[in-house]
């Protein structure tokens, strides 16, 4: 079956970018037209890796992440991805569901917000909306509209989905080995057509993962306590009352907090003004490391400091130095 015969194609070499980095927001700035942005949620020294091979009309990539994330952004307007886990320290979790099994993240030109693992690496296909709806035109396929306009969790057939796995692991065996081989137009045609040959298999079987309503409602309490530390202004609030705010004790928002982004509120919390700090600093901006550490909520220098460190293995004065000297 060649998808390809009646639909234009993009004549150009394809195109193979590997990039790594050693900070989490260097890492972002690899991901190529992905409007995305991480938060480091564990501590220790951040390794990223990212591999995009573009086709003539898809993106084939891996990315490889060494601790764990909050990923959230947009993958491009207009967009169709699909990505398949495949290893790390724990749970994915995407718009509070976890991945497992047969189970995929998938979405069409929406948003992106998921927490993934220490020591993740994640597979998967990036094509435009339009060529996969045109396919699905073509084809007489439902495409599912639960994934558009919000990452979801979907349980597919099992037997394509093993069989885009099989795919993807040659690919990237291939680029160790023997990556010449992708400068064949014939053989990267070849390729475009096995791969998109799955994913319309794919996607008629497709089915909204149901996290339950406890787990919606666990959600509602996570987006809704993130949304007041992450936009509470000038001022830091206090987890008391971010507490009252959302109508939850300390202990059941440790249950949601758990549930969905995979550790305690303090700890995320935490883990983001460390981040933000971490961004100031890195502007490199004539002000000292204790300003910019009160400016968000840290009051113990000297326990901030060692929170810093650990969190980045690096103290502040060094990111502050670095950032200066490179301006």
């Amino acid at each position: 079956m060649v998808l390809s015969a009646t639909l234009p194609i993009q004549d150009s070499a394809a195109n193979l970018l590997q990039a790594s980095s050693t900070d989490v927001d260097e890492h972002c700035a690899t991901l190529g037209r992905w409007r995305l942005s991480y938060d480091q949620i564990s501590a220790g020294a951040f390794r990223g890796s990212f591999t995009q091979l573009s086709l003539p009309r898809l993106e084939v990539f891996r990315e490889i992440t060494s601790q764990q994330v909050r990923q959230y952004g947009q993958l491009g307007a207009g967009s169709f991805g699909i990505g398949l886990p495949w290893r790390g320290e724990g749970e994915v979790n995407c718009n509070g569901a976890a991945v497992a099994g047969a189970q995929v993240i998938a979405c069409i030109d929406a948003e992106v917000d998921m927490c993934t693992p220490k020591a993740f690496e994640l597979r998967g296909v990036v094509a435009s909306a339009a060529l996969i709806e045109e396919l699905a035109a073509r084809l007489d396929i439902e495409l599912p509209r639960s994934v558009w306009h919000q990452l979801r969790v979907i349980e597919m057939s099992a037997a394509p989905v093993a069989r885009l796995r099989a795919h993807l692991a040659t690919i990237y065996e291939t680029i160790t080995a023997a990556p010449e081989q992708f400068d064949d137009p014939a053989a990267r045609q070849v390729l475009e057509d096995a791969l998109l040959v799955e994913i319309m298999d794919m996607l008629p079987t497709a089915r909204t993962s149901d996290p339950g309503r406890s787990s919606a409602a666990r959600k509602r309490t996570v987006d809704r306590a993130r949304e007041l530390m992450h936009g509470s202004g000038e001022r830091t609030l206090s987890l008391l009352e971010v507490c009252k705010a959302v109508g939850a004790s300390p202990r059941k928002l440790g249950y949601c907090f758990q549930e969905v982004v995979g550790t305690s509120p303090m700890h995320y919390w935490r883990a983001m003004r460390l981040n933000r700090v971490r961004r100031d600093l890195k502007r490199g901006a004539e002000t000292s490391v204790y300003d910019v550490a009160v400016q968000h909520g840290f009051w113990h220098f000297s326990q901030f400091s060692l929170d810093y460190k650990r969190h980045f293995s690096e103290l502040p004065s060094q990111t502050l130095r670095r950032a200066r000297l490179a301006a």
